[in-house]
């Protein structure tokens, strides 16, 4: 299987959502493709872990929807073979350790213009993963140093993100057939897992995203996660197809780590020394004998 990989904070701006509705559309793929079908998917296992913050709302409910997508995924035998979703609780360096090595692809897909730097991408990547993302944060020169063969890149670009928003007020804002369909199972109970008040905070995510709230105002996919899924989706499929390709995958993921001696802390802490703080190597005395 391959091993697909998103951890860091729990944030809106972060996009597990939008990895959660992949999940789902990727799902259903399989649950209604014929046996034959089925055993062409490429395997993958979906990892997601990190902290939200105590009163961040939205954050927990979307920690409670990957338990829930996970509980209905790893338990349905027409799908499990080919697909298995986890939530890993209480991520820490201790986890990383584990985690990092283990990657083939990890997630960084923030919308454009929203994360300042991040790296837990550089963290993968030293690690031989290869990385899907947005050109946001550190995925931009981490692209630069290792080539764009290297990087799945996906979604809108910064300078295009007020346009886009400026139409959805307009009402020019088509969600794709698959999207919808993906929110249609969501509001159908499907990942509810009995929990009636889950279910209506999983229903809100998607009313907040269509732009529905109780004023019948405006209100906004902030993040663009409707507007990126169509790319993202396309994205997947490529990291599908390259990683069929077993010698191929091998040389992307040699290439990837071995240019990431720009992001070391020799170079960044030498650089700083020099650039910002204006201070010179102070070399420890040598060691004087004893009489």
């Amino acid at each position: 299987a391959l091993f697909d990989m998103q951890f860091k904070r729990i944030h809106e701006y972060k996009r597990q959502l939008l990895n959660c509705f992949y999940i789902i559309h990727r799902y259903l793929q399989i649950k209604e493709a014929s046996p034959s079908q089925r055993a062409k998917f490429q395997k993958r296992v979906c990892l997601i872990g990190g902290k939200a913050a105590p009163a961040y709302v939205n954050a927990k409910t979307i920690i409670k929807l990957v338990g829930n997508i996970s509980e209905v995924v790893n338990n349905d035998p027409d799908v499990s073979p080919y697909l298995k979703v986890g939530f890993v609780p209480n991520y820490s360096v201790t986890v990383a350790q584990y985690i990092c090595p283990a990657s083939d692809i990890s997630e960084h897909i923030s919308t454009a213009g929203t994360e300042a730097s991040g790296t837990s991408n550089m963290k993968f990547v030293m690690n031989g993963g290869l990385i899907i993302g947005t050109m946001d944060g550190a995925n931009i020169e981490i692209r630069e140093e290792g080539g764009a063969d290297t990087m799945f890149i996906f979604g809108c670009l910064e300078d295009e993100v007020p346009a886009i928003k400026e139409k959805a007020t307009r009402g020019h804002y088509p969600i794709d057939p698959r999207m919808q369909r993906v929110f249609d199972v969501i509001r159908s109970g499907k990942f509810s897992c009995g929990d009636e008040l889950a279910q209506q905070k999983f229903d809100g995510l998607i009313d907040k995203l269509c732009n529905i709230t109780e004023a019948g105002t405006w209100e906004g996919d902030r993040y663009l996660l409707i507007h990126d899924f169509a790319s993202y989706v396309e994205a997947q499929e490529r990291v599908d197809k390259t990683y069929a390709d077993k010698a191929k995958w091998a040389s992307l993921s040699i290439q990837a780590a071995s240019s990431m001696a720009q992001f070391s802390t020799d170079r960044t802490i030498s650089e700083y020394a020099k650039v910002i703080w204006g201070v010179e190597p102070s070399p420890r005395p040598a060691p004087t004998r004893a009489a």
